[in-house]
């Protein structure tokens, strides 16, 4: 496993194929109070790209192409928060997207463990670490264990994708999984707007 720290922006010309995994860190959970201060991507190779967010400097345009960009599938675990503090803070929606949580709730229901370190152990017998999941995101300087914490977040995703692929098959909620996932923008707009907690689809 290897890691690469890029300060403001992803480096020119860098490639990531017809897939990405992305993740998130911030300084909290309320994408209105809590800052964008960390985002990680990978090509599922093994090797992570951390792009370190400085207080009021987002405009990262390799970043933001690579997130608008219709022909490569972005993959989260819980899209749902990182798609919202990402347009929040970048003003782009990433799109298209795949969310494993989602993925996992749809075929895993003989579980209630839907956490990506349960996913790793269950599906690849990976155990991740999770010491640094509180952590301060927004210091200067990022630690070698922070960014090892940081990197672990995506290596994952392209392997646990295949895997719920198969799921989702043999239990026939392809159709249903990408249902769920072209609806999480609009998702992600209502809680930002106000609707995180009410369920506008109820009576």
């Amino acid at each position: 496993m290897t890691h690469h720290l890029h300060r403001g922006d992803l480096p020119e010309g860098l490639l990531f194929g017809d897939s990405v995994a992305v993740d998130s860190e911030a300084m909290g959970l309320n994408p209105h109070r809590d800052r964008l201060c960390l985002v990680q991507l990978s090509r599922g190779d093994g090797d992570a790209h951390l792009v370190q967010l400085a207080a009021g400097c987002y405009d990262a345009p390799n970043l933001k192409r690579l997130l608008a960009d219709p022909g490569v599938v972005k993959l989260f675990h819980f899209a749902r928060f990182d798609i919202a503090i990402l347009y929040h803070y970048l003003a782009v929606m990433p799109q298209p997207l795949y969310c494993t949580k989602i993925a996992s709730r749809l075929v895993r229901t003989f579980s209630d463990r839907h956490g990506l370190r349960d996913l790793c152990k269950d599906l690849l017998g990976v155990d991740l670490k999770k010491e640094q999941q509180s952590s301060d995101w927004g210091a200067p300087a990022l630690t070698e264990e922070q960014q090892r914490y940081a990197a672990s977040d995506v290596l994952h995703l392209h392997a646990l994708r295949a895997r719920l692929d198969v799921m989702l098959a043999r239990e026939r909620r392809t159709e249903l999984a990408r249902s769920c996932f072209e609806f999480l923008p609009a998702r992600a707009l209502l809680d930002l707007e106000g609707w995180a907690e009410q369920d506008i689809f109820a009576h």
